[in-house]
């Protein structure tokens, strides 16, 4: 089965073409129109994707060698509500026009099971950390669909933390990547930053990102290498604490990263060295993409699952 995914939750408009040999084609659109504005506008968001996302198909159906696929799924939510219309309301034109199945598709399950897409894949049940400038959970994945949260930030997620903390120090924006080049040259242990804790395991950032700031302004030239690298560094400890903690309450061993943050070098680092089976996804696939969305689709459908043409957008959404 060969199924078309698009994806267009935030600011990556993308598409790729998935069967049962893997990926046969994947394309992603990175927004640049949001840098000026030191982050994503919404407005913007969803006239980029209208702009090229006829391309972005296109071209992953001409690299996949398809003409019309099996089935189509896109992501129906969580996300901007205007930038995920473009890409359902597109879905179910192409799934209508092409009289296809059509599935919808949870971004973050889409995020969740993009392990599967490794080779080996992991064998249910493991644990997922999805960690993104928009959401960071801590997931118990028992089988497809069965997903128990166990922890989540209260308040700003990790990457949007990363954002912030760049912002304060003049670096720009997507905030993550900037933050992850600088540590290379910090000492991480240069600026004392507290490890918030939350109710259970649940994650708080808020503290951590205002600790930064009041350091920023006591501190008349601060070494920015250093306050990058400690940030990070408080982070990545608070993260992969909670997930220790989980795996010795659950007894669950296998832990899969998923989400921008994902691609963090110093995440990837530690987590490898933790005493799980870590499945760590390639950094492409650790953003947005159309890959996860028609994996995650394709299981759904082998599944016996299908959807209406009149499957509606959802702001907010946790994946069951």
């Amino acid at each position: 089965m060969r199924v078309l995914g698009i994806e267009t939750s935030c600011d990556e408009t993308a598409a790729s073409v998935v069967d049962a040999s893997g990926i046969l084609s994947d394309v992603v659109h990175t927004q640049e129109v949001h840098i000026a504005f030191g982050g994503v506008v919404p407005e913007h968001a969803a006239r980029a994707h209208v702009e090229k996302l006829v391309a972005v198909v296109r071209a992953a159906l001409d690299r996949a060698g398809v003409d019309k696929p099996d089935a189509v799924a896109a992501t129906a939510g969580p996300g901007l509500i205007g930038a995920v219309l473009v890409g359902l309301s597109y879905a179910k034109a192409l799934a209508a026009g092409w009289d296809v199945p059509f599935v919808a598709v949870n971004h973050l399950e889409g995020h969740l099971l993009s392990a599967m897409l490794e080779d080996p894949p992991p064998s249910f049940p493991f644990l997922a950390l999805v960690v993104s400038g928009g959401h960071t959970t801590l997931y118990l994945a028992r089988g497809l669909g069965d997903y128990e949260v166990l922890a989540a930030t209260v308040d700003d997620a990790a990457g949007e933390a990363f954002d912030k903390v760049a912002r304060m120090m003049g670096l720009g924006y997507p905030g993550g990547p900037v933050i992850d080049r600088m540590a290379l040259s910090g000492d991480p242990s240069g600026v004392k930053l507290p490890r918030p804790r939350a109710t259970g395991l649940d994650w708080s950032f808020s503290g951590l990102k205002t600790a930064v700031r009041q350091y920023l302004q006591r501190t008349p030239e601060p070494v920015i290498a250093d306050v990058c690298a400690s940030f990070q560094a408080a982070v990545v400890d608070v993260l992969l604490d909670r997930v220790r903690r989980a795996s010795e309450q659950t007894g669950v061993k296998t832990l899969a990263l998923a989400g921008g943050v994902a691609a963090n070098s110093e995440l990837r680092r530690r987590a490898a060295e933790l005493d799980l089976s870590v499945v760590l996804p390639a950094r492409k696939r650790c953003t947005d993409n159309g890959a996860m969305i028609a994996s995650a689709g394709r299981y759904r459908l082998i599944a016996g699952e299908r959807d209406g043409l009149d499957a509606g957008a959802r702001a907010g959404w946790q994946p069951a």
